[in-house]
């Protein structure tokens, strides 16, 4: 039976992190499976088309001026006013974060029979739960949130902290994050990616055989970038080729590039912006590195090791939930510069290694963590949800 399915998120390309990209994975997954699926976002810019097309999917933006108090506003009512209207037209909705779209798709709906399913998007500070905890009606939205269908926790530290929230257990389904399993990396297609990169944007243009280091997400103070920056002055004084490229866009992109200039490593560390998707980037890298002070489970760091490159994540529990120290990666101190130098140097100095860490984190994606696996597991829940 084909689903009719809305998934909701605030942000959606080209405000781009692992939030977003999980969603637009999921709906792109939902649609090769057969089902009906449109997304449903902000419109943060004037300019931005009403309706588009995103990897084959519909997209719905709506209106979300600017300016901050006044465009939640004015985002949730238009958001309360579209679920109103298509709500005979649904057979469930999947709300990212438990946050102001989750309130309100659960007032819209909550005397209906379409689940309303919502996904925890994040850990520790930077989680749902905390937010719940501090932000401005916070707790009003947690007590709405409460009254959800279900509950997706893509890590155990996200359905911990939910349960502690007091969110009902019998509700919180664990469900891993996915992601689609690239063709294996090679020299040739390494070399390709590079030059079809370099053709596009003259500041990713590499000497032959640079070591290039990548980091994939959101430019944000939690994802530990600026240690990431302070690390790679030696490593640009040891190897002067050598080229780190931080594929994003975020808050803290203006204190990345105060902080590049004032170490002199402007034209060795690249803020390219954000990429629709950045397989071509992770088939040029030589090691990708997620310095984070806290994570849920990372989408950048499995589409990193689905794509068979060596990582280097710090030691928090929901990089290590993904990554074995030494056997399908590097883990390191979380704000320890000196330590994420140290592993840099050791993958640039053995290759040996560089290709084992990586073929091993390959395996664990395809054993684990595979789109298919999150997308079936979705629809499981959703037709379950749907059959009460």
């Amino acid at each position: 039976m084909s689903l009719r399915l809305a998934l909701v998120t605030r942000r959606f390309w080209p405000l781009v992190g692992g939030a977003e990209m999980a969603m637009a994975n999921l709906a792109a997954e939902f649609r090769r499976q057969g089902h009906s699926v449109r997304i449903v976002t902000g419109r943060w810019e004037k300019h931005w088309p009403l309706e588009m097309v995103h990897r084959e999917v519909p997209i719905t933006r709506l209106p979300h001026p600017r300016t901050r108090a006044w465009g939640t506003l004015r985002y949730m009512y238009a958001l309360s006013s579209w679920l109103h209207r298509e709500k005979h037209n649904l057979d469930a909705v999947l709300v990212s974060m438990l946050k102001h779209d989750a309130y309100c798709a659960v007032g819209a709906l909550q005397s209906t029979q379409v689940p309303i399913i919502l996904r925890g998007e994040g850990a520790g500070s930077g989680g749902d739960c905390v937010w719940q905890q501090t932000a401005r009606f916070g707790l009003r939205i947690r007590q709405r949130c409460l009254l959800a269908s279900a509950f997706i926790a893509p890590s155990d530290a996200i359905a911990l902290e939910l349960r502690e929230a007091g969110y009902a257990g019998e509700r919180i389904a664990r469900i891993d994050n996915g992601v689609a399993i690239p063709p294996p990396q090679s020299p040739a297609t390494r070399d390709a990616a590079r030059a079809t990169l370099g053709d596009a944007n003259h500041d990713l243009r590499l000497a032959p055989n640079a070591p290039l280091a990548v980091y994939t997400g959101r430019l944000h103070p939690d994802k530990g970038l600026l240690d990431l920056v302070t690390a790679w002055r030696p490593i640009a004084e040891r190897w002067p080729a050598a080229r780190l490229w931080l594929v994003g866009e975020g808050p803290q992109r203006e204190e990345l590039f105060r902080r590049i200039s004032d170490l002199d490593l402007k034209y060795r560390i690249c803020l390219p912006g954000a990429f629709d998707d950045t397989e071509q980037v992770l088939e040029a890298a030589d090691m990708f590195i997620l310095p984070s002070y806290s994570e849920g489970m990372s989408l950048s760091l499995l589409e990193a090791m689905a794509a068979g490159i060596p990582v280097i994540a710090s030691d928090i529990p929901g990089n290590r939930a993904l990554v074995a120290h030494e056997r399908s990666g590097l883990v390191v101190p979380p704000r320890d510069a000196r330590g994420l130098s140290a592993a840099i140097v050791r993958l640039l100095e053995q290759p040996a290694i560089r290709l084992a860490l990586g073929s091993q984190a390959r395996q664990v994606v395809q054993a684990k963590y595979s789109l298919e696996k999150m997308g079936r597991e979705h629809l499981e829940l959703i037709e379950r949800l749907s059959r009460h």
